[in-house]
């Protein structure tokens, strides 16, 4: 007996606690590997253990359960009788613990006793017989072992069954719960087949004289038991479970069964249920259930049985038959085979009659849609859906006519959703008003309307069969029309006879008859009606021209009375109408008040337009205007408001006349017109509300006191719309507006006929009439013709005062004389007549005076109507001589730059007219001009000091022309300044805000084309870039915030001007005479970018400067194929990264090795310097350039090297870690570049990498990394000699690199070690020690989680392979740990560890204790693969050296693991446990 195995056992039960199944899983099968060594004792354990554990969950007990099974099942012939009864007791114990059924837990045991039961079947039936006593309902799972024990030991427990069944018959009877029914069901099934196979083995069996006939009585009388009792009553709930289960898994045993089932279940059906016993109604609907679950399967059989069943001469059967029929009807919504199978039995059973039985109601509603879809008429959802649905509804009706009247009349009172035939008439009339509406709905409505005419009233049949076909023959012969003449004629004569009315009233005398006939005219009119509204407005307008007061209380009274309120209180109901309905009279109202306004006597409205009139329109508008915005949706209403307020500010306007009137209110009723104008859509007219509101805004706005903000308000919102081309329905209604909008801006304008006032009405025009669009333009030129020659008609000039403005007005409308567009073209020459005749006006002359020069314009007026570019620029010059002669000198210089803004024009016509005009004006009046030149001749200080405002006005003109005559001019004017003035020009340009917008690129590229001013230039910016600070540090306010770099302004803009200039390709010889300098100039400020913050001025802009990062990609054009390696591999976005900046640096150096190799030296002379550096990335990256450049072959060519690996190894002190690790890394790059040289400074080189990984400065290892890096490039070059003294030192130096965090590490010390064993030869001995030092480490890091590193384990196994004396080792090394092969891991370990023990059996616990240290390792999967090593180590050993292991703190540690938190770790401890059987 072995002192570990009970030890061992307990563990591995104490883990069964273990939530994971694959743990659960492999804990079992470990206990199942103990059991086979030691069966006896791993069985007594478990007992021992759950007996001792009686708390332990049954989940757990399980999983011992069920190793005990498989441990008696391969051990049973081992098995003495003590240890069978000890597991046969407790099996027994746990199966029948819990009363209740916990099927896993006390299958498990049941499980055990049937295994036991295979040998000791006698000692097994002794005790589960002990738990079976008679007239006592057994446990579920007594009957199942029973079951199952008859099945398994068929010779064994036959014997047993005439006394189980002698004394379960009786049980049966006591049974109620479905589970112990269907056990029992169980039992007998199985009993039965034991007994068969019994019986057909008698030659075997034990007892010969058993016959069939010793179990048929008790058999029988149990299944009697079954049919009679059970399957009658609850069972059918059961027997529907089972029979939707069969059909869910596609069961083929119900093809078979089906006949008898339905045999079974169809009387049951026809025998009525007794509603006073509730279980047999609940038994008859889930037999009903049953034919539904069996129809969905086998629809044609079932219906076959089914339909024969109705010939039958029983009541009761074809009763029950037709109720099944129901049921399958009603549950067929959703199976598209039922329906097709019932809708042909539907049918033939209707031949025959049937559909007159009880029943047969339900069948004909499954075929039957009438009169059902008459539900679908009237709800407005489904109006597009009336076409066809009034189609099938006349289709189906026409059916029911042909079946006979009555067929066709629809039974209201026996349906009650189906819509009243008042609903459907109404419904189907309404439809009909739009007959060509919903691909004609208005036809099918009618005709439908038509064939119901009976089911509506009776009465109806004559009118309607005469008159609807002549409607639905009208609507078809014709197509949509505009009403007719005679109802045009009838709503004029409605208008005329309530003037009629009005002025009748208006002369009688009586005045209580006056407001008896208002009243009711107000009661009946008819307020929906557009002409009606009109016609009750005029005559109470009428009627107020005598009785003022009579019909003012009239209109107040009307809105008190229970007439409104009723009328208002009737809409309500409906709510779908009401607003409009109310909307519609208050819109009448406030229209009268409007009338009365205007007809009645000024003398008397004036004083109650305020008190009585506006009070009451506004109340009505609902709205108090005072503050609140109105928001109204009804057009009616809004258009009536404004017209009222328009005849109310008419009848203000010719009342003030005959004296004097304070309209308080006027600022508010403009405020609400603008509101109004403002609300309609800005790109069309389809109402007259623009033109409306702005005809009130004329009459408000003049003469009176209005503010100024007021009338500019009307101004700006009085836009017309934006569409181009309205529709010609509308064309009178933009005519009638545009007239409007003349009339409302005179008004404006008269206000203050001054030049100011001018120039604040062409403030608000000035857009329109330069918009890029023809119909803008020409509406706005148009008004502003119109507004001029207004000006000029009612201008009286008392004194002679400057027209200021003459000049910015000309250049406004002189460019527009050659617009793309005639009509414009002609009103703008009006325009530049009209102006020049009122300058004439302030200069002294009479308005009738006539200039013939200015007249001479009527006469250009001819050339205008001409489209030929030529005659039209022709034509304008003539038009500028006119102007140039005619201008006074003073307002020349505002004429010029004004004319110069119209360089901006959007119409190219224009802009072009402009430069002309420009010329021509120049050579007319540059008499005037050049005085002014020789004065600033004279004090040239003056014009430098306005060089930077030169250069701000040249950028404006730039942002605003996109022309390229436009741009050209603008470029060579910064270019002779910056010939002149290079300092002034360079720092004006560098003062532009940043980043450059691509006007201030164009003008630094201007300074490009001349190589000898390029030259220059860029000189001066170099001096900049280099002469200030990159960045200033800025810390952070807020305590612990570290400091942040903050780019300084002129290094920034002077690198973003070197990139402009050198993007042009003239500046291509320049670049070239500086490329050195420029280089390395932009390859340091390139560094001194990364990392670095833009100025807080610049850090809210969306856009970015893309300078910065391209311009060392435009060096020159022959270094176009640097920029492209550069760009596919990368280097241009890692530079811009603080991470990886050096390795974009890297890229570049490679490219230019490549490409430019004889630009190296004197950017190589330029750049060595900077290693001494004060910024610390100015030194990495000149560092990692020349790193790079030692990884080719062109600086030994270009006799480079020694200086450049000098001035590497000099960098090994560098206060910066980034600096000393890219030193490495460029003396490793020697291997690659001049391998030869690596012979001849071997020592050097060994020497400074053996620094490198004795860096004591270097926390993140960055300097070991690279050093264990450039080691493994360079051994393949050195001496053997160079290399021996410092073999050791290396390999003892990287073995903690092994297991480092870092993966580079771990990838850069293993290849590296792989690379040492090269020169292990000359000391094997030792070196083989370092191998089984890191040999655990290599084998477990295969499982490492990165696939770099177990490649680099791969390759250093392979390696060492040949050191390690093993043969059967390294060839399992060479082959299965090729890069291109997946291993299979814990074959391969097997194998291995197979190797090892046979070649080093003595090393077995060294390995397992080294294993132990990796149970605490961060990886998981290298935490599971240790314990897996170990288990392979003691599967393999043999047992002369299993002393060399110390179980105690093995196990210990083992058990420590199992309690990982992963789940494979603990799989793989759990496995190891049960195979640490071999060695105990």
């Amino acid at each position: 007996m072995c002192p570990f195995c009970p030890g061992l056992a307990t563990t591995l039960m104490d883990a069964t606690t273990d939530k994971a199944p694959l743990v659960q899983e492999q804990i079992y099968k470990a206990l199942c590997e103990l059991g086979e060594s030691e069966p006896e004792e791993i069985l007594n354990a478990c007992d021992e253990y759950l007996r001792q554990h009686d708390k332990l969950a049954y989940p757990h007990r399980v999983i011992i359960l069920k190793a005990m099974e498989t441990v008696v099942k391969n051990n049973i012939a081992l098995l003495d009788k003590s240890t069978a009864k000890v597991v046969i007791f407790l099996a027994s114990n746990e199966m029948t613990k819990s009363k209740e059924v916990i099927r896993d837990w006390q299958q498990a045991a049941s499980s055990v006793l049937v295994a036991v039961g295979q040998r000791f079947i006698n000692k097994v039936m002794e005790e589960v017989l002990s738990k079976f006593q008679p007239g006592i309902l057994p446990h579920y799972f007594v009957v199942q072992t029973f079951a199952n024990l008859s099945v398994s030991n068929v010779f064994g427990m036959v014997p047993f069954l005439n006394s189980i069944l002698g004394t379960m018959l009786p049980m049966l009877g006591m049974a109620k719960q479905d589970h112990m029914k269907s056990v029992f069901c169980y039992a007998l099934q199985h009993f039965s087949e034991s007994i068969q196979e019994y019986l057909a083995n008698l030659d075997k069996a034990p007892d010969p004289t058993v016959r069939k006939d010793t179990f048929s009585n008790e058999i029988f009388s149990a299944y009697e038991v079954l049919f009679t009792g059970w399957l009658q009553h609850r069972e059918a709930k059961s027997l529907c479970q089972i029979l939707e289960a069969s059909v869910n898994i596609g069961s083929r045993s119900l093809d078979v069964q089906l006949d008898p089932l339905l045999g079974t279940l169809h009387p049951q059906i026809c025998a009525p249920a007794d509603p006073a016993v509730p279980l047999t109604v609940k038994n008859h609907t889930e037999v009903l259930r049953c034919f539904t679950v069996l129809a969905c399967s086998f629809p044609d059989r079932v219906l076959a049985f089914l339909l024969p069943k109705l010939e039958s001469s029983g009541e009761r059967t074809r009763v029950g038959t037709l109720l099944i029929m129901r049921q399958i009807i009603n549950s067929a919504h959703t199976n598209n085979k039922v329906k097709r199978a019932l809708v042909q039995v539907i049918s033939a059973m209707a031949h025959h009659g049937y559909l007159e039985q009880p029943g047969g109601e339900a069948m004909v509603e499954f075929l039957v849609l009438w009169p059902y879809l008459l539900e679908f008429v009237t709800p407005i959802a489904f109006t597009n859906a009336l076409t066809p649905l009034c189609k099938s509804l006349l289709h189906l009706a026409v059916k029911k006519q042909e079946e006979g009247d009555s067929a066709s009349l629809i039974r209201y009172d026996l349906n009650a959703n189906l819509p009243s035939p008042h609903a459907l008439t109404t419904r189907l009339l309404v439809v009909s008003s739009q007959p060509y509406a919903g691909d004609g709905r208005g036809v099918a409505a009618l005709r439908l309307l038509s064939v119901l005419r009976c089911s509506v009233h009776p009465a109806l049949e004559p009118l309607w069969s005469k008159k609807v076909p002549v409607l639905v023959e009208h609507i078809e012969e014709n197509t949509e029309k505009p009403l007719s003449q005679k109802q045009w004629e009838e709503e004029l004569l409605l208008n005329f006879l309530y003037k009629c009315i009005g002025t009748t009233l208006g002369a009688c005398a009586s005045k209580d008859l006056v407001l008896k006939q208002l009243q009711e005219l107000l009661e009946t009119a008819r307020y929906h009606e557009e002409v009606e509204r009109e016609g009750l407005a005029s005559c109470f307008g009428i009627c107020a021209i005598n009785h003022l007061e009579e019909t003012l209380a009239k209109l107040e009274d009307f809105v008190k009375s229970d007439v409104f309120k009723k009328s208002v209180g009737l809409f309500s109901i409906f709510k779908d109408r009401s607003d409009n309905e109310v909307e519609k009279i208050k819109s009448t109202l406030i229209l009268c008040y409007g009338y009365v306004a205007m007809y009645a006597p000024k003398e008397l409205v004036l004083a109650r337009i305020e008190t009585d009139i506006l009070k009451n329109i506004f109340q009505y508008f609902n709205t108090k205007v005072l503050g609140i915005k109105v928001e109204t949706k009804d057009l009616t209403l809004k258009l009536c408001l404004i017209r009222s307020i328009c005849m109310i500010s008419q009848a203000i306007y010719n009342g003030a006349k005959c004296g004097d009137f304070i309209f308080s209110r006027k600022a508010e009723l403009v405020a609400q017109m603008v509101e109004f104008i403002k609300a309609e859509p800005l790109d069309t007219m389809r109402t007259p509300v623009r033109q409306r509101a702005m005809i009130v805004c004329t009459y408000l706005v003049y003469p009176s006191s209005l503010r100024r903000s007021r009338s500019q308000g009307c101004a700006r919102w009085s836009a017309l719309p934006t569409e181009p081309d309205p529709a010609p329905q509308f064309a009178v209604l933009y005519g009638d507006t545009i007239s409007a909008l003349k009339d409302l801006l005179k008004s404006l304008l008269q206000r203050s006929l001054t030049p100011h006032g001018l120039q604040d009405m062409f403030a608000h025009l000035g857009p329109w009439i330069k918009s890029s669009k023809e119909h803008e333009r020409q509406r706005a030129v148009e008004v502003s013709a119109a507004l001029l020659d207004f000006y000029l008609s009612k201008l009286n000039v008392s004194t002679v005062i400057p027209f200021y403005n003459l000049g910015v007005l000309i250049a406004l409308f002189s460019p527009r004389c050659s617009d793309s567009l005639a009509s414009v073209r002609q009103h703008a020459i009006d325009c530049v007549y009209s102006l020049l005749y009122i300058q004439l006006c302030y200069e002294g002359f009479a308005r009738d005076h006539r200039d013939e020069m200015v007249e001479g314009l009527k006469a250009l007026k001819k050339g205008l109507e001409e489209p030929d570019f030529t005659v039209l620029f022709h034509t304008c010059t003539n038009i500028a001589m006119v102007i140039g002669k005619r201008i006074p000198p003073e307002q020349l210089m505002s004429l010029l730059l004004a004319m110069f803004e119209g360089l901006a024009d959007p119409d190219k016509n224009c802009s072009r007219a402009a430069t002309v005009m420009i010329n021509s004006l120049l050579k007319e009046r540059g008499a005037v001009l050049q005085e002014k030149v020789k004065l600033l001749q004279e004090k040239v200080k003056l014009l430098q000091e306005k060089v930077p405002d030169i250069m701000s006005i040249i950028h404006g003109k730039l942002e605003e022309v996109d022309e390229e005559h436009v741009r050209k001019a603008a470029q060579q004017t910064v270019y002779i300044l910056a010939s002149q003035h290079k300092s002034l020009v360079v720092s004006s340009l560098l003062s532009s805000a940043l980043p450059f917008d691509s006007h201030t690129c164009a003008m630094w590229r201007s300074l490009a084309g001349e190589p000898t001013l390029t030259s220059q230039i860029l000189e001066q910016l170099l001096e900049k870039v280099n002469r200030d600070v990159p960045y200033k540090e800025s810390k952070g306010f807020l305590l612990g915030s570290s400091s942040e770099r903050i780019a300084t302004p002129l290094p920034l803009a002077a690198t973003c001007a070197l990139y402009e200039i050198m993007s042009a390709p003239e500046s291509g010889a320049a670049v070239l005479g500086l490329y050195p300098p420029l280089f390395v100039t932009l390859l340091l400020r390139l560094s001194c970018t990364v990392g670095v913050q833009l100025p807080k001025s610049l850090q809210s802009r969306e856009r970015k400067s893309s300078s910065l990062g391209s311009a060392a990609r435009s060096l020159h054009p022959a270094s176009e194929e640097v920029a492209v390696a550069v760009g596919s591999a990368g280097g241009w976005d890692q530079m811009a990264s603080p991470e990886r900046h050096h390795d974009g640096i890297a890229v570049l150096a490679g490219a230019m090795a490549r490409h430019a190799g004889p630009r190296l030296p004197l950017i190589v002379k330029n750049l060595i310097p900077t290693l001494n550096s004060v910024f610390d990335s100015q030194r990495v990256t000149a560092t990692a350039f020349l790193a790079e450049l030692l990884g080719s072959n062109v600086v030994n060519d270009l006799m480079l090297l020694e200086t450049v690996m000098d001035n590497m190894m000099g960098r090994q002190k560098d206060a910066c870690t980034l600096v000393r690790m890219l030193a490495l890394r460029g003396l490793g790059n020697i291997a690659a570049g001049s391998p030869e040289k690596v012979r001849k400074h071997g020592a050097k080189l060994l020497a400074s990498m053996v620094n490198g990984l004795d860096d004591k400065d270097d926390p993140h290892n960055l300097v070991a990394l690279e050093a264990m890096s450039s080691l493994s490039k360079l051994l393949g070059h050195v001496e053997e000699r160079d290399m021996q003294s410092m073999l050791l030192h290396i390999a003892i130096r990287i073995r903690p690199f092994f297991d480092s965090e870092q993966p580079e590490l771990r990838q850069s010390s293993i290849v590296l070690f792989g690379n040492l064993s090269r020169f292990s030869e000359g000391d094997c001995e030792v070196f083989f020690e370092q191998i089984l030092n890191g040999l655990v480490t290599l084998l477990l890091h295969l499982q490492d989680p990165k696939p770099e590193v177990v490649k680099a384990c791969k390759f250093a196994l392979r390696m060492c392979g040949p050191s390690m004396g093993c043969e059967g080792l390294c060839d399992m090394f060479l082959n299965h740990l090729r890069e291109d092969r997946s291993l299979h891991y814990g074959e391969f370990m097997n194998n291995v560890c197979k190797h090892l023990m046979q070649s080093y059996p003595e090393m077995l616990n060294r390995l397992i204790s080294t294993n132990l240290f990796y149970f605490k390792s961060s990886w998981v999967d290298i935490r599971a693969a240790a314990p897996m090593f170990i288990g392979f180590l003691v599967l393999h050993v043999d047992e002369d050296h299993s002393p060399q292991v110390d179980l105690d703190q093995l196990i210990s540690a083992l058990n420590l693991l199992l309690k990982d938190p992963v789940p494979a770790v603990r799989v793989k401890v759990a496995e190891t446990l049960g195979r640490l059987v071999r060695i105990l």
